[in-house]
This record gives structure tokens, sequence and C-alpha cells, in this order.
């Protein structure tokens, strides 16, 4: 039951001086931050018993969670009082209950009471604008920065974000350039507008108000930044000179040294960037992000010792996932061919995001140790969380499997995959080329096919089904058409130019042959591409090339059983 006696108490210095709305500045009237006003001088209330009751009827509601209804009430008790302390706390009550069209008539009313409040004229615009009625905002919004010129570039901060959410850019980027046209020299008004040209599409005018925002106020930060970002894209050098001659000015500014170290890293500087982030790791020693972001870029500098010691930090100070860090410093223990302790790192990732990469990893070292079945192991006992997971995992089996040679395995892990995931295309891609190692050439044939139904434009499945067709020298026209094809899709691509040439040898052309052999051995010098260029040299009656070729690709690659069986074939 409601305490009588505290609710008089209450309303008695809500009508005298210390309103129930403005003492506990919580209103949506009060959120964007203007400093308090004067009161406007309030209306003589009679303390009427109609007055009181209809009072205690809000508070009730209030207390019976009911705010909906006490919206409702305090309208009504604002409107017959004139009371603007009222009106105020019925707005904030309707909006906050999502009843818009009271809230509109509360903010007017209390407007209206107050004609120069610049917290009613602020909350009114506010409304409409998150209301999306920005041509009702305009006068308002007008009114409101002619009323604080000693104070218009902090409302342009404010009401910015506001009018640059609206959906259509092109009407937001309207009305700020409308409202600051009249604020030529304000920084913050070319600033807000600029944001709003970028937002429409119209870069070239936010970079010019960003410059002229900048201008006007050398040492804000906002600028510095907002320049840097309009300019990375397109012109990364000029934003890196920006920022680094910003911070010669204004060395102690975190949040645009920030912006430049990660700039730098985006171009490929990483000495520089590892420099300014070392310089904020020094003022805040405690930041486990900014001591790993050091201990990577010394990771990818290769300084191993040094980024070893700085992820450890990153470890030490606990607020970095350690999940991440223990990754880390496994691709570090890796490059530093400390296989036992990447090992152990990887093994201490036991959740989060790089679990599963660093599953993979711990299965990679333990086959590389000779382990080939507890590596399986380790990849049967991992756990997917998606379909990509799942293709990874069981394209890593299969390539260990073939590594040791054992192709058969190989296919049936892919063939598992496959049932799972009926027509993926990188499995059905994977498994078809296992299926012609093995000698399953229908089974190669009709998986490439298939694939090619999947994927009409994917050119290394009619390579790969042409030049089957080409080394096993059968229905060489037919062979010829399929390595066009996928030469139509990629012409660029080392192998699908060799299958090419090695379709016009077994055409009998070997000019042609030639032709496009020398341009895949130009663009890749692999042993398959010499084996070809060889042969087809060695036919032309150009042995002593053929054997240079052969002998040269032979040293580059020693274990490549194609050359060694070309050299075989032709030199016994």
């Amino acid at each position: 039951m409601m305490n009588l006696k505290r609710s008089t108490v209450i309303f008695a210095l809500l009508l005298i001086s210390c309103a129930h709305a403005s003492q506990q500045d919580t209103g949506q009237a009060e959120k964007p931050g203007f400093e308090a006003e004067k009161q406007a001088e309030l209306p003589k209330q009679e303390l009427t018993e109609e007055v009181l009751y209809e009072y205690l009827l809000g508070e009730m509601a209030l207390q019976r969670d009911q705010p909906e209804l006490a919206a409702q009430l305090y309208l009504k008790l604002a409107n017959s009082t004139r009371d603007p302390r009222l009106a105020r706390y019925a707005a904030h009550l309707a909006f906050e209950t999502r009843q818009m069209d009271k809230a509109m008539a509360a903010f007017n009313l209390w407007l209206e009471i107050e004609p120069n409040s610049l917290l009613a004229k602020q909350a009114l615009a506010t409304l409409l604008i998150s209301g999306g009625k920005l041509d009702e905002s305009r006068p308002h919004l007008k009114s409101l920065l002619a009323a604080t010129t000693e104070n218009v570039g902090n409302i342009f901060m404010r009401i910015s974000p506001m009018i640059t959410s609206y959906p259509d850019k092109s009407i937001a980027f309207n009305l700020l350039r409308e409202l600051a046209q009249p604020y030529p020299r304000v920084a913050e008004a070319r600033w807000a507008l600029a944001q709003a040209a970028e937002a429409a599409g119209k870069h070239e005018l936010a970079l010019e108000e960003a410059r002229q925002a900048y201008a006007l106020r050398p040492e804000w930060d906002s600028a510095a930044l907002l320049n840097a970002q309009l300019l990375k894209g397109a012109a990364p050098q000029q934003a890196l000179t920006l920022l680094k001659k910003y911070l010669e000015a204004y060395p102690d500014t975190k949040e645009v040294r920030l912006f430049y170290a990660r700039a730098l890293m985006e171009q490929k500087q990483n000495k520089e960037a590892r420099t300014e982030f070392q310089q904020l790791l020094n003022a805040y020693p405690d930041n486990a992000d900014l001591a790993f972001a050091v201990g990577l870029l010394s990771l990818d500098l290769g300084e191993l010792d040094r980024g070893e010691k700085e992820l450890q930090q990153a470890l030490t100070n606990k607020k970095k996932d350690e999940n991440v860090v223990y990754f880390y410093l496994g691709q570090l223990s890796e490059a530093k061919k400390h296989d036992e302790v990447a090992m152990q790192n990887y093994n201490k990732v036991k959740d989060g995001e790089y679990n599963f990469s660093a599953r993979l990893r711990m299965a990679y070292l333990t086959n590389k140790s000779g382990k080939l079945n507890e590596a399986r192991q380790i990849l049967h006992k991992t756990v997917t969380k998606n379909n990509q997971q799942r293709i990874q995992l069981a394209m890593v089996e299969a390539q260990i499997l073939r590594d040791a040679k054992q192709f058969e395995s190989a296919y049936q892990v892919l063939m598992q995959g496959l049932e799972k995931l009926p027509n993926q295309p990188d499995l059905m891609y994977e498994a078809a080329m296992l299926a012609d190692k093995a000698g399953k050439h229908d089974a190669f044939e009709q998986m490439m096919r298939k694939l090619i139904e999947i994927e009409p434009d994917n050119a290394q499945a009619y390579n790969a089904l042409g030049y089957g067709l080409l080394e096993r020298n059968e229905r060489i026209p037919e062979a010829m058409k399929l390595v066009e094809k996928a030469y139509q899709l990629a012409p660029e691509d080392a192998g699908i130019i060799d299958s090419m040439g090695f379709g016009y040898y077994r055409s009998g052309n070997l000019s042609k042959s030639l032709e496009f052999l020398r341009r895949a051995y130009a663009a890749n010098p692999d042993p398959e591409i010499a084996a070809h260029l060889g042969e087809v040299l060695w036919v032309q009656g150009e042995k002593e090339q053929a054997k240079k070729m052969w002998n040269d690709a032979l040293i580059a690659n020693p274990g490549s059983t194609v050359l060694q069986v070309v050299i075989k074939k032709f030199t016994p």
C-alpha cells in the first residue's frame, strides 16, 4: 500500500522547487548532457484535492509497474497545472514506454511553457529525429543552435550522430549542410558535415570538410583522425604523414597513436608499427592487447626471442585470452623449430576461435614426427563447429595420408566426407584427383563431370578432366575442348597453360606445344612442366636442350617422380 504522507511531501516539493524529474536528471530531455537551466517562473498552483488525487494516481501507477498509465496521468496533470517539470516528467515516461504521440504532446507542452528552454528544444528535436521526422526537427534544431552560440560546437557533436543514422543519407546530409551553413568557422560543424558527406557517398566533399575542421582546430584529435580515415583508402601515405605530424605536436594522444600503429600495419610497415605499439605499451604496461600486438609484430619481423618475451608478457598480465596467446606461442615455437614446445603450447589452447587451428597444427607436428596414426587420432577427436571446419578436417587427414602414399585410405576419407556433405566442391575435386591417382578413372571422370555441373565456371575441374584424358592419351579432341574451356576461364594459370601445351603435343602440333609450354615454365618452373617441355624438345630433336632442362629441374626438385619417369623413358 502507498505511503500517503511520503507522496504528499514529494508532490509539495515538486510544485515548489525540487522537481521530481529534474532532481533525478534521468529523463530523455536530460540525456544530451546540457548544463542545468535556470528554472522558469513556475505557476502558482494551489494544492487542491483534485490535483493531489491525480498526482497520487500517477504515483500509484508507477508503484504498480504501470508506467504507460502514469505517463497519461502526469500529462493530464501537466496540462492542468502548466508546470514544466511535470510536462518534462510526463514526456520522459511516455518516451520510455514508446507512447510517441503522448511524448510529442508532452514535449510540445513543455516547450510551450518554457519557450527558451534548451533542454526542451533538444528533447523535442531528438524525438522527431528518432521518429524519422527530419523536416519537422529542422526549425527546432536551428532554434537550438541559434540560442547556444557559445556552445554550438558541442550541439553539433551531439546532434550529428542522430542525423547521420537516418536511413536516407542524402536527406541527412542536406539537413546537416543547412544547419552548418551559418557556422563556417565552427570546426565541429565542418566535422559533422564531413561525416554526413562520406555517408552520402560524397567523398571529395567529405575530404574538404574534414580538412576545414582540422585547419580550424589543428589540436583536435577527432579532426586529425577523420582526415586520416578519409585519406587512408586512396592516399594511405598522406594519411600516415598527417598522423605522424600530429603525433609530433601532440605525442600523448592515445587514440591517434593507436590508429597510426594500425595504419602502419595495414601498409606492411611492421617495424614502424611495432615502434608505435611499443610506445603505447610503455605508457600502458598492463595492457595485454598492446603487448600481444608488439609480440606478433616481432614474430612477423623474425625477431623470435623478442616476440616470445612480449607474448609471455601478454600472458602474464592475464587480461588477454590465454588461448589466443598460447596459439601464437605455438606458432613462434614452430618457427624456432622447437616442435615439442610448440605441441605443449597448442595443447593449452582449450577453447575459442584458435582451438580448431591448434588441433590441426598438433596433428601436423605429430605426423611430422612419424606418428601417422596418432596424428589421425588427434583429428578424429577434434570438435568441429561448422561445415567449413568439417571440410578442412577431412582435407587435412586426406593430405597426410596422401603424403604417406596411402592413396586408397585418403580417398575413403574424402568419400566419407562427401557422404556427410554431398556435392561439396572441394571434397569432390580432391576425391576425384585421388580416384585418378588410384586408377579409378571412371570414378574420377564421373566426379569431375558432376563438379562441372555444380560449378560450370570451375576452370580447375575442366583442366583436370581434360588433362587426365591427355595423360592417358584418350579421346584427344574431347580432352582439348576441355582444356581450352579451362584456358578461356583462367588464361593466366600456369597449370592450365601447361595442359594446353601438352594437348597440342598429343595432337601433333609441336610448335604450338612449345609456345605454350615455354610460357607455362616461365610463369612457374614446376617439375611436371619441365618434364613436358623436355619431352617435346626431345621429340623435336633438341635432345641436349631436353637433357639440360630435365637435369636442372631434377637438381631443383630431386624427389620429383614425374621427372625421374620421363628421364628414364628417354634416356634409359
